[in-house]
């Protein structure tokens, strides 16, 4: 396992982190997702990444079971606030990034993880409803108080991003990374979000590299997909994966195999590798519902893939690539939940 710093700070994290949005507490037994987890541990992980809201909870409290016992200095745990989280009935200060929310949410998370502090926390997206000013004030309170040691946001613009820096160092602390989307498919940070994060000491921590799957080369065009997969999961990832899952895009994914095999990666090594290559992202977040699937994504750590294989990439996957930086707007909630 390969690490690199996170932004500008001197945290170091592992370059492939498991990730738990869909797996703990919801797709995969208790003991599976623990079984994952170890296995991750054991092929050099370190850094692993959760959020309040997956599973409504349980994710974090899986997560933390699963890490219990184990040396907390030598972990990097992550997790993220601004979705409902709890039962019915909900009040109207359980969601965004309000001073109130923020403050209740971080002592929820702690004590579902099990730890006094998490090493990174991150706005799960941007709160349109409250004034930067009085997040930042809370992210600062935080970090302050020990419970947090480095600030991180999650599919914000690049202007949102630079303000926020710019609190956060009126504030005196380390806002340290971005969360978005990104792979092959899905490369709508580059033009903007990337070059903003350079200039700003901020690393990429990204979320389905694989895009949803698609990536692995299970889908097959002309065929339904396989029972169980994540597009066959209405109450997951069904919704996710549908944009990649036309017969196109599905026929360039198959036709990334020989490039994987010259690489000796199956390709959804090729996938996780591939977005490694750009120097902004720090890590690529990866999840499982076995063991061997964590065993497998980690070959990609460290792989180089030389520049005409980079170029072979792009010729293959041509115009399904998504790159339109005006998307990353349509992923910021214009309107609370409750």
């Amino acid at each position: 396992m390969e690490f690199r710093y996170l932004g500008n700070s001197g945290l170091q994290i592992s370059e492939i982190t498991y990730g738990n949005w869909l797996t703990h507490g919801s797709q995969v037994e208790n003991d599976v997702a623990t079984a994952c987890v170890h296995a991750a541990l054991d092929a050099g992980i370190t850094t692993f990444d959760t959020a309040d809201v997956y599973a409504n909870g349980r994710a974090e409290e899986v997560l933390g079971a699963a890490l219990k016992g184990r040396r907390r200095e030598s972990l990097e745990i992550f997790t993220k606030v601004y979705w409902p989280v709890g039962q019915a009935p909900l009040g109207k200060n359980d969601t965004g990034l309000s001073r109130k929310h923020m403050m209740e949410a971080i002592d929820g998370s702690l004590r579902r993880l099990g730890t006094d502090y998490v090493d990174l926390y991150q706005a799960h997206r941007y709160d349109s409803f409250t004034p930067l000013e009085e997040t930042m004030q809370a992210f600062a309170d935080i970090v302050r108080a020990g419970k947090a040691l480095y600030v991180g946001v999650s599919e914000w613009t690049p202007d949102q991003i630079r303000q926020a820096h710019g609190l956060a160092r009126q504030l005196g602390i380390s806002l340290v990374s971005s969360q978005p989307q990104y792979s092959m498919l899905w490369r709508i940070i580059e033009p903007e979000v990337v070059p903003v994060c350079r200039e700003l000491g901020l690393s990429q921590i990204v979320w389905s590299p694989m895009a949803q799957g698609v990536l692995s080369g299970k889908y097959l065009p002309g065929q339904p997909p396989p029972a169980g997969s994540r597009a066959t999961d209405e109450k997951g990832g069904a919704d996710f994966v549908k944009r990649f899952m036309t017969d196109d895009v599905l026929t360039r994914v198959q036709q990334l195999r020989p490039i994987a095999e010259e690489l000796n990666l199956t390709t959804a090594q090729l996938a996780i590798a591939w977005v490694l290559q750009n120097d902004n992202v720090a890590a690529a977040l990866v999840g499982a519902s076995r063991p061997e699937q964590v065993t497998e994504n980690v070959k990609a750590s460290g792989v180089r893939i030389p520049a005409e294989l980079l170029s072979r990439v792009d010729e293959v996957l041509g115009d399904a690539v998504t790159s339109d930086p005006a998307l990353v707007a349509k992923s910021t909630p214009t309107q609370r939940l409750l």
